[in-house]
């Protein structure tokens, strides 16, 4: 015996003793010592043990998990973790045969090859639970046999489909042969199928009862074997597995129930009984019983049908049909034939196949897959036709074994030239050819004789005779009278009897079809649909014991051209080579199951059985083969892709051969060879792992290190600075602590001294005290008498020597001065007189010169807005500052009445410099510090020094032209000569305080910046102890501060001194200050009426006339504007249309003039001081300036309509009214004027023409010129008579629409009398005149001189663009410059764009032609209409047009036309045919409105692409723009489905207004889920963003591509380049930033809501809102690339938690409250969960937007101490534990219950004991659910109350902490429970409670522990839908839990 043969080897290759007897002792030690694996190089062969094993655990399951063959001891798991390795690596489905006779443990390797797949999968889904459970299920066709206890009377094909990442996706169950016969025979001591029994021993009574059930042994069906028990099989256990199992396959409880009800109906047809008709033997009847009535009844068919369908026939004949009675013996297989049962298999099994086959997204998806097929094993018993059907397919499944390991192998070696010595094996070729494969096989002539009506069997087995009696395989009987015949098969001669035709012709009465058609029970009519439907896929059959499935087109057809009924047998061969072709595309493994013995017996090997099944499965040949043979090859390209990275050198020249060979092209190895090489390969990748991940990880520090090296330097210094600051700190304590002890020591000697020396110092000081100062006092009186006797003759003749000189001076001078002492004197009595005046009076003799009243103004209330304004902190601003910052040489801020030198600021200007020296010198004469000089003569005028002039820019102003009243009857003003009086323009003559001010403030208006008069103001006001002049500076700065503002320099300074102003004028000056600085400065100085004001510090009341004949009295200030008494006005009378009315200013009431304000920025009292300057120019007072403020129309908007506004249109047909009395507006025919005086009588009077209404219409309207010139009467009889002729009179129209055809006549007739006017010089391009008006009204633009003539018209259409200075039209570029040129510019701005949007007319810039319907083809110059449908969005840059000579419509770019902005077609072919220069200016200017042009041509895709796909297009692609996706159809048009990226950005006219996000996810998903389109994805954005001025979505969508997933190394160094090159971009180093975290893993799903709405408002920042348990939330910024983990760790932080371990993100939506994975990113979870909850949701509710909530909380309870992180306690622990205490979850004492009562009771009251009263009511909120009927509720109070006084000064927080550490105490703290519902030994409602140690399983009522499973006993678990399912223990015979919830 051979070494190896003593103890057995794992591999029966290994063995020495190569010979039957050697593999069966190999196989014998083995079994005796408990291992029944052993392998055959690949192939597995098990050894049935029956028993249960210790080798099927979890453990078990990773051990042999990713593992290579042979590595571990052999076992199933090995074999199907090989299949999974080798799909996944080759990418090659996988299927495994598991053949062997009955009884040898075929189905159960399936299931254990189906736990570890479920088991390595990994996913705990539920899709691998509904796999797995459906095994109990397909135990329908199980049952007990005489060699199995659990025989699978059926065969099945598993095909499991894998995704690309390993995970189970689905399966699909094929079944075949299904033993009906089963149902109504059994042999002895075997069972029907397991169902029976299952259901009466374990379905409830009250089921039992309504289906009229008892016990088996009632039943005729389930004692034909007298075996009713199978030992070691629990009836009552197995139904509540099946039961569970049909729940997780969705079943419904109606499905059950019907299948229940059909199982009985099959029991009670069993018990019918049929008794013979008297007088009628060929008749029978059915026996009365109540079983046929429950069998009716439960059928749901007419008792009396199913009576007739069980005793008689239908026979058909030629012209009738007759019905035959049938004897009791036909009717009785009549009965047996109804096949219910396999019809509801097969009905099953199609349910299973709903619930797990998932058919994929994608029809063109091909997915990996494993299958197993669990077939039927040779059989030489019963030996029938369907045993044949059997044997013949071992046949065929011997021959792919066969063929796959003897035949191909040989033939490849052979054809690649490797030296091998053929090996004999037996083939069983030839029993196939006999059986089906040469012409006239056996099946064949089976068929061929069924088919015809009078075939026999003798016919059949004498025609078998006939053409195989020859033969080798077939054995004809021995003699003529035998009717069995043999067949010689690969496992040994089987006879079978010929009995084949009936079965094989598989009939199935046409009574029982109609009988089945009639019943009303659904589950019987779905289960026989097939054979009720004319295209029947399953044969109809009245065998009982076999019954297949039928693939299409399986009708076989005659010879006649007639379609056949096909036979069992040609059903059956074709169901097997649909199986074999599935197997022949798979890589096959092999399990051969051997039986040990017979009596299904542990430990009993039978030599005898065993070598038989060794031989005919050709162990020993197999055994060689493997043995000599390579079963593992590669090809030689193959074996290098794979292998590569062994390489040690780029030379490979093998030179021997050892136990591998090399063929002609592939490699030849042993399995050990592979798995060395796979070893090694695994060994070596981990090496270059690890070598990638150092250098990337030193990429990704480098940065670091750099950091460290500068922080190194930081902290050396930084300690060194600290270090030596703490030096510094402790040497001056040690120094401060010696100085103390110094000090103490000195001091104590101090005093010892001191108190010694004290009685000396006082004795010895007294004395020198006495003496020297008895010493000083002689010396002091001798020195006092001396220095007094020479003071005294000092002063006296000093005295008299002043009196000689003044008597001198006095004589010489007195009458010379004598004028000027009495002038003095005068001057002397008036200062004192005014100490003795109040400052009122002071005030009122300042202005003296105003009259009580002056006209036009009175005081009134402050306007709106005139409150006063706070300002910041001023006092560091002094005026006492800025004079020492700012002022000159040795100036300061003090009061002084002298002239100056220099100014007080310095001014580079001459002309300033002298301005400022007189206005100095004029504010010393205005304040009374300097006295007015006399008036001289002319010719003393004339030699006047040149700085009393009056400056010349100061005089130009006097003659000015009024700029802003510019209107047709503007008048140039001349000076009079005799304005000043004779006296000329110098200042050395009187002047009044009028006319001081006036040239004060003129200064300041045309010198702006002039500081220096606010600080000579100020000057004289700081430190002025004259009360006069002080007065006099704070009025004199009022009147400034309402002309001119200060600079920005000196504002601070100015508001901080006026601060200190006396009286009320603080408030006043500083509301001056803030609203001369929001209206800008005047142009003129003040008026009458502002003096007033100042006076009074008030504002002015100034009237506003309406042309209807109201006056509105408004208040007004120095600043106001005419655009706010325009407003104020508005607001007042209600106008809601307020454009183009203004205010105009009217004087002198003969000869009326009129000037426009506008209303704008206009000052209205300018104007009115204006009008004052003009009356006294004309030798009048100002005072009584006939000035009148006037609110009129002043211009039309091209789209006015008069239906907006009816207040409107009455004031502008009051306005045209009035014009055409006073001859405003004219009409060159006399008949329009009396047609609109009609008009008017008709809007007064209505129908009724009076004379007396005739005459006051002829008052209103008619001119006095015309009046004169035609008498009244005939004006009269004029208008009455086109008042009676009228069709408004006629029509009855409305005054209102009357009114607004005299406003439209208005409009079209007198354009130019609507107008606005600018006085403008004109720069370019030459004109008549450089100087000239521009007048704008709703016409367009016209150029006109002084005498009204006009230079040029424009149309608006004709004006291209406009700014500030320069006009651009199609008739040239204007550069225009004036004063109101802003205004100017504004107006034309706001018509251009008032009438773009409103126009419907567009002119072509260049030609578009597209073949895509949708865009508009045109010419370029082409009028274009567009359509304002809102069809495409303008925002997008697209809008509808229509082509106005071809009539189509499209949709047409913004960027492809211009926009005319006219209301009516344009006929002027200048518009249309545009220069290129214009065009161009055009093309431009539209650029710039929608963004700016880069300078620099950035990177684009032009170098990377090829052709001119790199540029950026308007029509959606054809086809990819990469090559490499052409060849897929699949991804070519997911491809073009993604362009929707011109859509998002705008480059592709949309009908339908699609979301953003639903735009994103069509242009993201693809690429997420197939990573061969990313690039594409990139290539497209990048495409549309190169030479597109519309980019800014363009952007968007990179920002979120990078964010999402990284494009490949080829295109990487392209989109890095195109990004950098535009880096000014605002997103630009954000996509480099992002593009660069994508690197390292991309995200899984498409961008979620958030984060597109993010970038949609152009925000790199995400935020989201994260809810905690104690109803808290805060706002936490999340990025793309946050994962779950990043979130929890930053939230920790944040919140300052001790730890983050334990804690997690929960999602909660409107049913559901989810966990997320920390490793998945953020945005991706939250996309998922939205995505199936709005999934789930559309299917009941259609499109709804899903919300939700995410939540921070503690999901795992290990180590949790309470007290020891107390933020974790308050914000977590006591908020997510308080509601499982409340609800009564956990196990407490009435104790423990009072006492956490009363800290809760703390929680709620804070120690407030006014609330005890309450605590009955709050007694829920406060005690266990279930414990509130515990106590009464005055006894829950009153021991509540106990605890409450001892826990007495607790706060809130310590009371939370306080009853975290009450319950920690308790095993269910911590615990996460659920309510559920289960169906075995426990109650119908159980309680689940997970925590750290486990899952325990508690009654809900009595919280008694009723299982407890820690996690390592475990096997396996996973939910879906409603339900959770568990395994404990063993994966094979583990006990199962599952369970219900409501959720």
């Amino acid at each position: 015996m051979h070494p190896s043969s003593v103890k057995g080897v794992d591999d029966m290759i290994m063995l020495g003793d190569l010979h039957e007897a050697g593999l069966l002792r190999n196989l014998l030690v083995r079994h005796k010592e408990g291992i029944i694996y052993t392998y055959t190089g690949s192939i597995l062969v098990a050894v049935n043990p029956y028993q249960l094993l210790p080798i099927y655990t979890t453990e078990q399951v990773h051990m042999y998990t990713d593992r290579r063959l042979g590595e571990l001891p052999p076992h199933v798991f090995a074999i199907a973790d090989t299949c999974f390795f080798n799909m996944r690596r080759n990418k090659k489905n996988q299927c495994c045969v598991i053949s062997g006779e009955s009884g040898a443990g075929k189905t159960e390797s399936t299931k254990l090859m189906l736990q570890f797949l479920a088991a390595v999968s990994g996913q705990h889904s539920w899709i691998e639970q509904q796999i797995l459970e459906a095994n109990p299920i397909l135990e329908f066709g199980n049952a007990k046999t005489v060699r199995n206890d659990n025989s699978s009377r059926f065969g099945k094909y598993i095909d499991i489909s894998f995704s690309k990442g390993g995970s189970i996706e689905g399966a699909r169950v094929e079944q075949y042969l299904l033993e009906k016969s089963r149902v109504c025979r059994q042999a002895p001591e075997e069972r029907n199928y397991h169902i029976f029994y299952y259901m009466l021993m374990g379905m409830a009574p009250d089921q039992k009862k309504i289906l009229s059930l008892g016990t088996a042994a009632e039943y005729k069906y389930l004692t034909m074997g007298n075996c009713t028990s199978c030992e070691g099989r629990d009836d009552v256990k197995e139904y509540a597995h099946f039961r569970s199992a049909l729940k997780i396959l969705t079943f419904t409880e109606t499905d059950s129930w019907e299948i229940s009800k059909l199982l009985a109906a099959i029991l009670h047809l069993g018990n019918v009984e049929f008794e013979v008709i008297m007088n009628n033997l060929e008749g029978c009847s059915v026996a009365k019983s109540s079983h046929f009535s429950m069998a009716s009844q439960l059928l749901e068919v007419d008792p009396t049908a199913l009576e007739k369908c069980l005793t008689q026939r239908a026979v058909t004949t030629a012209r009738d049909t007759v019905n035959k009675p049938l004897n009791s013996d036909q009717a009785l297989d009549g009965r047996d034939a109804f096949a219910i049962y396999g019809k509801l298999f097969i009905w099953v099994v199609t349910k299973i196949n709903d619930a797990i086959y998932k058919p994929p997204d994608d029809e063109d998806t091909v997915r990996q897959s494993i299958g197993l097929l669990d077939i039927f094993g040779f059989e030489n018993f019963d030996n029938n036709f369907e045993q044949l059907c059997i044997n013949f397919a071992n046949e065929q499944l011997q021959q792919f074994f066969v063929k796959h390991v003897f035949k191909l192998e040989q033939e490849e070696y052979a054809r690649e030239g490797i030296l091998w010595q053929h090996i004999d094996y037996l083939d069983n070729q030839r029993t196939l050819d006999t059986l089906a494969n040469k012409p006239m096989n056996v099946l064949a002539l089976v068929d061929e004789e069924s088919n015809f009506p009078k075939g026999t069997d003798a016919s059949m087995l004498q025609k078998l005779n006939q053409f195989h009696t020859k033969g080798e395989v077939y054995i004809p009987p021995k003699n003529n009278f035998e009717t069995q015949f043999g067949i010689q098969h690969f496992a040994g001669v089987v006879y079978y009897d010929s009995k084949f035709l009936e079965k094989n012709r598989d009939t199935l009465s046409s009574d029982l079809i109609q009988l089945v058609d009639t019943s009303t029970n659904k589950l019987l009519k779905q289960a026989f649909k097939a054979e009720l439907t004319s295209n029947s896929n399953v044969v109809k059959s009245v065998n009982p014991k076999l019954i297949i499935n039928t693939p299409r087109n399986s009708l076989r057809q005659a010879s006649d051209g007639k379609k056949r009924v096909p036979t069992l047998s040609g059903q059956f061969r074709q169901s097997l080579d649909s199986l074999m072709k599935t197997l022949t595309v798979c890589q096959p493994f092999f399990i051969r199951c051997i039986k040990p013995n017979d009596f299904k017996k542990p430990m009993l090997f039978d030599r005898e059985l065993c070598i038989r099944q060794l031989r005919y499965s050709g162990m020993m040949e197999t055994i060689r083969i493997r043995k000599a043979g390579y079963p593992v090859r590669y090809t030689f390209s193959e074996f290098l892709d794979r292998y590569r990275v062994l390489l040690r050198t780029s030379v490979c020249d093998p030179k021997t051969e050892g136990d591998w060979k090399m063929g002609k092209t592939k490699i030849f190895l042993k399995d050990f060879h592979d798995t060395m090489l796979e070893l090694e390969r695994i060994k070596e990748l981990n090496v270059k792992a690890l070598l990638i991940q150092k250098v990337l990880r030193g990429y990704k520090f480098k940065e670091f290190v750099r950091k460290r090296s500068a922080a190194l330097v930081i902290q050396k210094y930084w300690r060194g600075y600290k270090g030596r600051k703490l030096y510094r700190v402790v040497q001056l304590g040690f120094a401060r602590l010696q100085a103390i002890a110094r000090s103490r020591h000195i001091h104590l000697n101090y005093k010892r001294q001191r108190v010694a020396a004290l009685v000396l110092q006082t004795q010895v000081r007294g004395y020198l005290a006495r003496k020297e100062w008895k010493h000083k006092r002689d010396a002091v009186i001798l020195l006092q008498a001396h220095t007094r006797g020479m003071l005294a003759r000092r002063r006296i003749g000093k005295m008299k020597r002043d009196e000689r000189e003044e008597e001198r001076r006095a004589i010489l001078a007195k009458q010379k001065h004598l004028e000027e002492v009495l002038r003095q004197k005068r001057e002397t009595e008036a200062r004192a007189q005014a100490a003795n005046m109040s400052d009122q009076e002071m005030v009122d003799d300042i202005f003296g010169f105003l009259p009580n009243m002056v006209v036009g103004g009175q005081e009134g209330q402050a306007p709106v807005g005139f409150e006063e304004e706070d300002y910041d902190d001023l006092d560091q601003y002094s005026f006492s500052k800025f004079a020492s910052i700012h002022f000159q040489g040795a100036a300061t801020p003090t009061y002084i009445r002298q002239r100056l030198q220099q100014p007080l600021l310095y001014h580079e200007d001459e002309g300033d410099v002298m301005a400022s020296l007189t206005v100095w010198w004029i504010i010393l004469r205005f304040l009374g510090d300097l006295p007015e000089p006399k008036r001289m003569s002319r010719l003393q005028q004339g030699s006047a020094i040149r700085d009393r002039y009056v400056p010349q820019d100061l005089i130009s102003r006097q003659d000015r032209r009024l700029s802003h009243m510019v209107g047709l009857d503007q008048q140039t003003v001349s000076e009079d000569s005799n304005v000043m009086i004779g006296e000329g323009p110098t200042l050395d003559r009187p002047l009044t305080s009028l006319e001081k001010v006036h040239y004060i403030v003129g200064y300041g208006i045309i010198r702006p910046d002039l500081d220096e008069i606010y600080c000579q103001i100020c000057k004289q006001l700081y430190e002025n102890n004259n009360r006069n002049s002080y007065f006099r500076g704070w009025i004199l700065l009022s009147l400034c501060l309402g002309v001119f503002p200060p600079s920005e320099r000196f504002l601070k300074y100015l508001q901080s001194f006026i601060r200190f102003a006396p009286g009320g004028f603080p408030s006043h000056l500083a509301e001056r200050l803030r609203r001369t600085m929001s209206n800008g400065a005047r142009g003129e100085p003040p008026a009458w009426l502002e003096l007033q004001a100042t006076k009074t510090k008030k504002p002015m009341l100034v009237s506003v006339a309406l042309l209807d004949g109201r006056s509105i009295n408004l208040p007004v200030d120095s600043a106001t504007t005419s655009k706010e008494v325009c407003q104020l006005v508005s607001n007042k009378i209600k106008l809601n249309d307020t454009f183009g009315f203004s205010l105009y200013v009217a004087m002198y009431e003969k000869l009326l003039k009129v000037w426009a304000l506008g209303s704008g920025r206009e000052h209205v009292m300018d104007a009115i001081s204006q009008c004052e300057q003009e009356v006294k120019r004309r030798g009048g007072q100002e005072q009584h300036a006939p000035w009148r403020l006037i609110f009129r129309k002043e211009v039309f908007t091209p789209w006015h309509d008069c239906k907006e506004d009816k207040i409107s249109t009455d004031l502008i047909y009051r306005q045209i009214i009035h014009g055409l009395k006073f001859g405003e507006y004219q009409t060159e025919k006399e008949d329009d004027i009396i047609e609109l005086a009609a008009k008017h009588l008709y809007i007064q009077h209505g129908s009724d023409s009076r004379p007396e209404n005739v005459k006051e219409t002829v008052k209103d309207c008619i001119k006095n010129s015309l009046l004169e010139a035609k008498s009244e009467p005939k004006l009269v009889q004029m208008i009455h008579a086109a008042h009676a002729q009228s069709t408004f009179l006629s029509s009855g129209q409305k005054a209102d629409l009357v009114k607004a055809e005299v406003v439209d006549y208005s409009k079209e007739k007198w354009p130019m009398f609507f107008s606005r006017f600018f006085e403008v010089t004109k720069q370019s391009p030459p004109l008549p005149k450089s100087k000239f008006i521009v007048a704008i009204n709703w016409t367009g633009i016209t150029f006109l001189d002084e005498r009204e003539k006009r230079l040029l018209e424009l149309s608006f259409p004709e004006v291209t663009g406009v700014n500030t200075v320069c006009l651009l039209t199609l008739k040239g570029d204007f550069t225009l410059s004036g004063c109101f040129a802003e205004d100017m510019s504004e107006l034309i701005t706001m018509f251009l764009s008032g009438l773009t949007e409103r126009s419907k007319y567009a002119v072509a810039l260049r030609e578009v032609s597209s073949q895509d319907p949708t865009i508009l083809s045109f010419k370029r110059g082409e009028l274009l209409i567009l359509i304002k449908d809102e069809e495409f969005s303008k925002q997008r840059g697209w809008i509808k047009g229509q082509s106005s000579s071809t009539k189509k419509t499209g949709a047409v770019s913004m960027e492809s036309i211009f926009i005319l902005p006219t209301l009516s077609k344009p006929s002027n072919e200048n518009l249309l045919n545009l220069s290129p220069n214009q065009r161009k200016n055009l093309v431009e200017a539209n650029r710039k409105d929608m963004g700016t042009v880069e300078r620099v041509a950035p990177a684009s895709l032009k170098d990377f692409s090829l052709e001119k796909l790199w540029a950026h297009s308007r029509e959606p692609i054809r086809q990819p723009l990469l090559k490499n996706l052409l060849g897929n159809p699949e991804l070519s048009h997911k491809a073009c489905l993604a362009f929707t990226i011109l859509k998002y950005m705008g480059d592709y006219p949309t009908r339908q207004m699609q979301s953003p996000l639903e735009l994103t996810d069509q242009i993201f998903s693809p690429p997420t889920k197939h990573e061969a389109l990313r690039d594409e994805i990139y290539c497209q954005i990048m495409k549309q963003m190169t030479s597109n001025n519309n980019i800014e979505q363009g952007w968007q969508l990179l920002w979120l591509c990078c964010g999402l997933f990284p494009p490949s190394q080829a295109l990487l160094r392209h989109a890095q380049k195109f990004v950098e090159s535009r880096r000014r971009e605002q997103l630009a180093s954000d996509c480099l930033q992002r593009l660069q975290s994508s690197l390292i893993e991309p995200r899984k799903l498409p961008p979620h809501q958030v984060e597109v709405d993010a970038i949609q408002q152009n925000s790199t920042q995400i935020f989201h809102k994260i809810y905690f348990p104690n109803d808290t939330d805060e706002i936490f910024e999340v990025a793309t690339s946050t994962r779950i983990r990043d979130l929890i760790q930053n939230i920790s932080k944040k919140l300052k938690l001790a730890s983050a371990d334990g804690f997690s993100i929960f999602v909660k939506t409107h049913d559901k409250v989810l966990s997320l994975n920390d490793t998945d990113y953020f945005f991706d979870s939250l996309r998922q969960i939205t995505d199936w909850s709005k999934q789930a949701k559309r299917i009941k509710d259609g499109p709804v937007n899903i919300s939700y909530h995410v939540f921070f909380m503690r999901k795992l309870w290990f180590n949790v101490i309470p007290g020891r992180d107390t933020e974790a306690d308050l914000i977590f622990h006591f908020p997510q534990e308080l509601p499982k205490y409340l609800r009564g979850y956990h196990v407490c004492t009435k104790e423990e219950m009072v006492n956490i009562a009363a800290l809760l009771f703390r929680v709620k009251v804070n120690g407030d004991k006014n609330q005890i009263p309450t605590i009955p009511k709050m007694l829920k909120e406060l005690v266990p659910a279930d414990q509130l009927k515990a106590m009464s509720e005055n006894e829950w109070k009153k021991n509540i109350v106990a605890f409450f006084n001892k826990h007495g000064g607790m706060a809130v927080e310590e009371a939370k902490v306080a009853f975290l550490k009450a319950v920690c105490r308790w095993p269910t703290f911590g615990c996460a429970f659920f309510e559920q519902t289960s169906e075995q030994d426990f109650p119908d409602i159980v309680r689940i409670a997970i925590s750290k140690t486990g899952l325990t399983i508690l009654h809900p009522k009595t919280k008694e522990v009723l299982a407890n499973h820690p996690y390592n006993k475990i096997a396996n678990w996973c939910s879906g839908s409603t339900y959770f399912h568990m395994t404990v223990g063993s994966l094979v015979k583990g006990n199962k839990f599952l369970c219900e919830t409501s959720l």
